[in-house]
């Protein structure tokens, strides 16, 4: 079904040297295909990873609690909850400092069969699992032997790193949202916090061709709907399924079942994480339409069995 709680994830702890994180790897359990989805809480005063930069992945965070020193390039800019730090592809170095109370983060990222990625303090270069030269063990261990990192002052925090209390918003009747990682901030993904007020329905029921979606949950309770396709009715049912603050909720692609969410009584936030692809088709279970979202079309279909039309063989035959 593509649902998990994080209260039922199991927990893996990290440390070496000035690095010290515990990670949830909550996409992987509830089945994403594409994306990586975790949840990374790091000691005071620690760091979580090593400064590093991807070649071809994208990473955004989600500052869930606590607070710290987001480190960029050789600067440091102060984080706090609510914060979102963009990171695309082959652009800054970076890492964290948590704080006094440790920095409690979502993780958010395209995954790539073949990456690149660059540790500059110890000048390791990692093309998947093994580093340059071919070597096995860890750059993480010379990382962890080598002099602390060193942290200046705060400097002003740059456009990748906004707030939810400083994003532009879009409110309707239905729901208040922030629109955190755009077209603009991004390349290969899209972010947003969303509330969902009481009763409301978010998006309509869809179903992406190429596009995998990820939700976690907040605050509030409500139901996630499931909507299979013609082709997977025959396996699959309409189905609601309840949610509440924790749960995460994966939708790989082509899966052929739509999904939407209602908030409950007490209203429903998120923070929604979804993949741009070009030639992505989405499909409307209740109107029946389609969009091509590369070409910028909307129509509406007839659904038709696999076999409409087709003449009889039998009766060819004879």
């Amino acid at each position: 079904m593509g649902i998990v709680h994080w209260d039922d994830i199991a927990r893996h702890r990290a440390a070496k040297g000035e690095m010290d994180a515990t990670r949830q790897q909550l996409g992987k359990a509830a089945g994403a295909v594409g994306i990586g989805v975790n949840r990374m809480r790091v000691a005071p005063g620690r760091l979580p990873t090593p400064p590093h930069s991807h070649g071809a992945s994208e990473e955004i965070y989600y500052v869930l609690g606590g607070a710290g020193l987001a480190w960029q390039d050789e600067q440091v800019h102060e984080v706090r909850a609510g914060d979102c730090v963009i990171h695309r592809a082959d652009e800054m170095e970076h890492t964290f400092i948590a704080g006094p109370d440790g920095l409690d983060c979502l993780v958010f990222g395209t995954r790539h069969p073949t990456e690149f990625g660059w540790l500059p303090r110890s000048g390791a270069v990692r093309i998947g699992w093994p580093w340059i030269e071919g070597r096995v063990d860890d750059p993480w261990d010379v990382e962890g032997e080598g002099p602390p990192l060193e942290v200046g002052d705060p400097a002003p925090r740059p456009p990748n790193i906004i707030n939810i209390d400083e994003a532009e918003r879009d409110v309707t009747r239905r729901r208040d949202t922030a629109l955190l990682a755009t077209d603009e901030r991004s390349a290969l993904a899209g972010f947003y916090w969303e509330r969902l007020f009481p009763g409301a329905l978010g998006a309509p029921p869809h179903c992406h061709s190429e596009e995998e979606e990820a939700f976690v949950m907040l605050d509030g309770d409500g139901t996630l709907g499931l909507w299979p396709s013609p082709v997977a009715a025959s396996s699959s049912v309409r189905e609601d399924v309840p949610v509440r603050a924790g749960h995460v909720v994966v939708r790989p692609p082509g899966s052929r079942v739509a999904h939407s969410f209602r908030a409950g009584p007490n209203g429903l936030t998120m923070l929604i994480y979804g993949t741009r692809k070009t030639n992505d088709v989405c499909w409307y279970p209740r109107s029946n339409k389609i969009f091509w979202r590369g070409l910028g079309v909307i129509g509406r279909i007839e659904s038709l069995d696999y076999y409409d039309g087709e003449p009889d063989d039998d009766e060819e035959q004879a």
